[in-house]
């Protein structure tokens, strides 16, 4: 029996874009037990992933974790963060260990003077990547995502206005230069003829109302009163997805849904636009996808994201045309 050790700690999204990792090592290799440490935090983003054989949580306390995962003896480990924490667990660990490039460089070059050179090539196949010393490769079956029955939202959870059909519109970032400002998600949501639901955290509870207060019928504000599981399940009942940079917009993809996705800080250009893999087969003559930005010379100005515009301008965002994205919206759902 081949024991496998993945680490990747965080985010949402990341944990996501890795997904097919799991499936992969476990439909290619007989005899394989998987085990996958991130932290307590991301908990609910793959409990219920059945590739997965055994979870470790890191909750602040390296020196536990490390005796744990010592005691089980793995023969590889899968690095998908390559950080200080994760090259402490294969110093520890020492067994062979394979570690997905961080491109810091490439990032650092594009990010501060805009000159571009990273490859080209998206972080989930670079996850998969890692995989080929294993003899594992890419199944093109793109993202995973699994929510219980017991996590699903029920109709009478949903307005009687939107139990024939909605868009969910995901209203949060992990940081401001990420998010549409209130004004135009405003703007957008009053542009667009369909009822809407606004996904996001109990962080976003009052900005949704805002924006809810639009049309109140037309617009229902989830933000808050859900849970990540449950708010998957309505992108996953949903017929289109706009979202910011966030970890929604990747399990939009998992669920093979059509996404918008707005970019403000962060772009494509970073090799984590949305990713659908190579076996999947439009449906129509629209791209399940398309990335909505500027492609300011600015853009993109970091990583991660950032609480203010480094230039004070925030013009990626703040001059993008609603009434452009509203056409696009109607134009996939056949709305005049």
């Amino acid at each position: 029996m081949t024991k496998i050790l993945v680490i990747r700690f965080s985010s949402i999204g990341d944990i996501v874009l890795a997904s097919p990792v799991f499936r992969c090592i476990k439909k290619q290799m007989a005899e394989c037990e998987l085990h996958f440490v991130t932290k307590y935090s991301f908990k609910k983003v793959t409990e219920f992933n059945p590739y997965i054989d055994k979870f470790l949580y890191y909750q602040q306390n390296m020196k536990e974790l490390i005796g744990k995962l010592k005691a089980e003896n793995y023969d590889y480990v899968i690095d998908l963060h390559n950080n200080f924490r994760s090259a402490k667990i294969k110093w520890a660990l020492r067994k062979k260990s394979f570690t997905i490039e961080k491109l810091s460089i490439q990032k650092f070059l594009l990010t501060e003077f805009n000159l571009n050179i990273m490859p080209k090539k998206h972080i989930t196949l670079r996850s998969l990547e890692t995989l080929v010393p294993l003899g594992v490769t890419d199944d093109g079956l793109g993202l995973d995502f699994f929510i219980p029955e017991n996590e699903k939202v029920t109709e009478d959870h949903i307005p009687t206005s939107h139990q024939a059909g909605f868009i969910c519109l995901v209203i949060g970032a992990s940081y401001a230069t990420k998010k549409l400002p209130v004004q135009q998600l405003m703007e957008l949501c009053s542009k667009i003829n369909h009822p809407i639901i606004l996904i996001g955290g109990k962080e976003d509870r009052g900005a949704g109302k805002k924006i809810a207060s639009v049309d109140p019928v037309k617009i229902y504000n989830s933000c808050g009163k859900f849970n990540l599981l449950e708010s998957a399940d309505l992108i996953r009942k949903s017929k289109l997805v706009i979202s910011h940079d966030t970890g929604m917009q990747y399990i939009a993809c998992a669920f093979q849904k059509q996404v918008l996705a707005i970019w403000g800080a962060t772009t494509p250009q970073l090799d984590v636009e949305p990713y659908y893999g190579s076996a999947y087969s439009p449906k129509d003559n629209l791209p399940i996808y398309e990335n909505i930005l500027l492609n300011l010379c600015c853009q993109p100005c970091s990583k991660y994201g950032e609480n203010e515009c480094p230039l004070e301008h925030f013009n990626c965002m703040k001059k993008m045309n609603m009434e452009r994205i509203a056409q696009n919206v109607h134009r996939r759902l056949n709305i005049s």
